[in-house]
Formats: C-alpha cells, structure tokens, sequence
C-alpha cells in the first residue's frame, strides 16, 4: 500500500515538473487587436482639461464637459417631428378611445338607429345581420365625418408633427371641428337643459360651451332625430300590415298570423321603391 501512495507522488511531481519546462520553453509573444497608429495627434504629457478645477463660476460653466476630446452628437428627429416612443403612445390612446368618439361624436348613433328601425319595419329579424348594419353605420359616418377629419388632420396633427403648435394648442384646435359639428346637429332646448343642470350660464355662443354639456346634448339630439326617421320609415309598412290583418280577419282565418302574409309585401315593397337608396340618401341628407 505504501508503494503505491509512493509511486502515485512520483508521478504528479513528473507531471509538474513536465508542466514547468513546456512553459519554459515556449516563446513569450505580445498580440495586439489593432495594430498601433503612430501618427496620432498630440503628446501623452500634455492634459486634455479646458478649465482648472474650482475655475467655473457659473452653474453653465459647470455643466460643460471639462475635457477637450468631446464629441457633439445632435439628433432632431426629422426637423421636430413626434418621436417614435411618443407617436406609438399616442396611437394607442387615440385607438383606446376612438370607440367613444365614434359613438358619442359623430353620426354613427343615428346611422345605426335608422338602419335598425329599416329593419324591424321590414320585419326580417335577422337579415340584413348585424354585422352587415355595423359596417354600414361605420362607412356612411366616415363618408360624412370626412370634412370633419380633414380639418383636424390638417389644423391639428400636421402642425403637432412638424412641431409648430404644443399638445394643449393641438388638442384644442382639434377639438374645435368636432364641436362645430356636434353643435350643428344639437336642439338648443338640450344645451339649455344641461345647462341648467350644470347649474352655468349661457349666452348663446359655442365657444361657452363646455364639452362635457355638449356631448350628452348632441346624443339626446341625435336619439331624437333618429327615433323620428325610424318612425316615418314605419308609416307604409303599418299600412301593409293593417291591410293584410284586415283582409285575414274578412276570411275568417284569424289563426293566421298576419306577418306571416305581410312580410313578403313589405319585402316587394320596399324592393320596388328602391329602399335602401331611398332610407341612406335622405339619412345622408339629414347632416
């Protein structure tokens, strides 16, 4: 047993040993990265500092870089346009409220109440679907907001972009489109209303105004104004459904229900007189 222990020492001294002369040998060698530019300017004695320490009497003068090796980088972004960082937080807010906008601001609300009120004065339950209604609404509100959008593309978001006007002035200036609309299309009964639940005096002029009563008046205005299109769509297809139960009820067959009958006259009907181009021209018209 002990001469293996004996045997194994020999062999880590032969081994470090053997360790210590490849070192030895080999040659010592210096690598660079970069081979050394020679023609630099300047010498290592003298110092690259502007200014002493203790030297600066103003908070600017303290500020400034005290070396003489600066490099100035300037970045404008396109001559002061809105930064990517700020352009993407933007977009995501006006995508999280354009919702809002869409339904208490524009002509969207009375799009669809008319073209719902079509609908079930045509007593087709499901047909045009929804979805098909929503998309209508969406295409006729941009097609009349369109003068709208323009303006504020143009008064308020250029000048913004190229940095002409700050975000308050930007938000006001493209706010204003947008309430001369709303304002075109309200009852001034309904801004006296909300007037006077605010408890504020009105003159009579947009500008005085608030938002926050011009919104709830437009969409009472708009409620209103949709509810008494629907109403005259109505008229012809009572008539319809009068007629039919009248004719049913003379031939006994009262067990029949009348729409049954009368949904395929609506349908004639409504198909005859060119419906549609009819109920979305005058709705257009409305604004």
């Amino acid at each position: 047993m002990k001469k293996y222990f004996s045997r194994l020492r020999i062999l880590r001294l032969l081994c470090l040993l053997f360790t210590v002369g490849i070192f030895c040998i080999c040659p010592v060698k210096t690598v660079h990265a970069t081979e050394l530019d020679t023609n630099l300017t300047g010498t290592t004695d003298s110092s690259t500092t502007i200014n002493d320490a203790g030297t600066s009497e103003t908070p600017d003068d303290l500020a400034e870089l005290n070396i003489a090796n600066t490099v100035t980088l300037t970045y404008n972004d396109n001559n002061g346009t809105v930064a990517g960082a700020l352009r993407i937080l933007l977009t995501l807010t006006a995508i999280a409220i354009l919702p809002m906008i869409i339904l208490m601001m524009t002509s969207f609300t009375r799009c669809l109440i008319v073209l719902h009120f079509t609908r079930g004065a045509l007593s087709t339950q499901t047909a045009p679907p929804n979805q098909i209604l929503i998309g209508l609404a969406l295409i006729l509100t941009f097609f009349i907001m369109e003068p709208t959008i323009t303006e504020i593309y143009t008064e308020a978001i250029v000048p913004f972009e190229n940095g002409e006007i700050d975000q308050q002035e930007a938000l006001e200036t493209g706010l204003k489109p947008l309430r001369e609309f709303m304002y075109g299309q309200t009852q001034t009964k309904d801004v006296r209303m909300f007037m006077e639940i605010s408890r504020t005096e009105w003159d009579g002029e947009l500008d005085n105004i608030p938002t926050s009563v011009l919104i709830p008046s437009f969409m009472i205005s708009e409620l209103r104004t949709a509810f008494i299109i629907g109403f005259v769509i109505y008229i012809p297809f009572i008539i319809i459904d009068m007629v039919v139960a009248s004719t049913l009820m003379s031939m006994g067959m009262m067990m029949l229900p009348p729409t049954t009958i009368s949904m395929p006259f609506k349908i004639l009907l409504f198909v005859l007189a060119d419906g549609w181009n009819l109920v979305i021209v005058n709705l257009v018209k409305t604004f």
